[in-house]
């Protein structure tokens, strides 16, 4: 891009009237930031905030909740505390990892579909209603069992499935800023595709990029979690879905009370990790779509 034309292209997009618009978030983004911060602590320093080793076997079978195992044991004497607690960092890492792949290829493909129009629109939005059409849970278990069970197939399996719903969004919205008076006047004064797109659009499409990675992050931790529950995740890291699972196995398991600190603690903690993507994904999406802040 020439020189002139960028200056034309800044001051085009300059000369666009500013509208001041104050941000408020809701109070449920707030609460769920909140609970995302303290799972993130308790992810973070996994190895000092737990009491055992979660693969060291400290205590006898199935013990009772006591004050050197407070939510007693599973069935070969390891420490569900400490299971819960690095559970959080396995439901973290993946759902924030997978929502950063998918999100990255939803606004790659979708942002170069609606720039580009034409058949390269047709194609790849073709592609992605394939991608919508097919139940996903079913391709995903299949992927993932054909590809072994690890983390990084759960990140890749679960990250690559899970950008057609955001690439529409995101297509829609780039169709919407094409058509604006700085983008139209650096197109005319010669700028590059590749300029346009990192100079003008994605800037604009970074607030519903942000609520789309927030809600798309609750649902890979939710799709780890039942990968997990099927026997499909990585066996060697302690899992909210791989706890309930290896509880689930117990014969006699619902007879006893042993699922008041088994089951409860992962199923609740996970049910709150989900709440908190929930609420701070509704938070941004308040701020992000004019039309919903328009009515608060």
């Amino acid at each position: 891009m020439t020189e002139t034309a960028a200056r034309w292209s800044t001051v085009a997009h300059q000369e666009q009237p500013e509208t001041k618009v104050r941000l408020r978030f809701p109070r449920l983004f707030w609460l769920g930031l909140v609970i995302l911060l303290l799972y993130g602590i308790i992810g973070l320093f996994a190895p000092v905030l737990a009491p055992h080793d979660p693969a060291a076997f400290d205590g006898k079978p199935l013990e009772y909740p006591s004050a050197n195992h407070l939510l007693g044991t599973n069935d070969i004497g390891q420490d569900l505390l400490s299971e819960i607690i690095f559970g959080a960092r396995v439901s973290l890492l993946v759902g924030i990892t997978a929502s950063a792949v998918s999100v990255v290829i939803a606004t790659l493909l979708a942002t170069i579909a609606a720039y580009m129009g034409g058949w390269i629109d047709a194609a790849l939005m073709r592609v992605t209603d394939l991608l919508i059409i097919i139940p996903r849970l079913p391709l995903m278990i299949l992927l993932a069992a054909y590809a072994g069970a690890s983390l990084a197939t759960t990140i890749l399996v679960i990250g690559l499935l899970g950008w057609p719903q955001l690439a529409r969004v995101v297509r829609a919205q780039v169709l919407s800023l094409r058509r604006r008076p700085h983008v139209n006047a650096a197109r005319l004064f010669g700028a590059s595709a590749p300029y346009v797109i990192r100079r003008h659009l994605i800037p604009a499409l970074l607030p519903i990029l942000a609520a789309g990675f927030v809600t798309h992050a609750g649902h890979a931790a939710m799709m780890e979690a039942g990968l997990a529950f099927l026997g499909l995740g990585d066996p060697t890291m302690k899992s909210w879905g791989l706890t309930i699972r290896y509880a689930l196995n117990v014969k006699g398991f619902f007879f006893g009370d042993q699922w008041l600190w088994w089951i409860l603690p992962a199923g609740f903690n996970l049910a709150m990790l989900l709440m908190a993507f929930a609420f701070v994904g509704i938070g941004l999406e308040a701020v992000a779509n004019p039309r919903i802040r328009r009515h608060r």
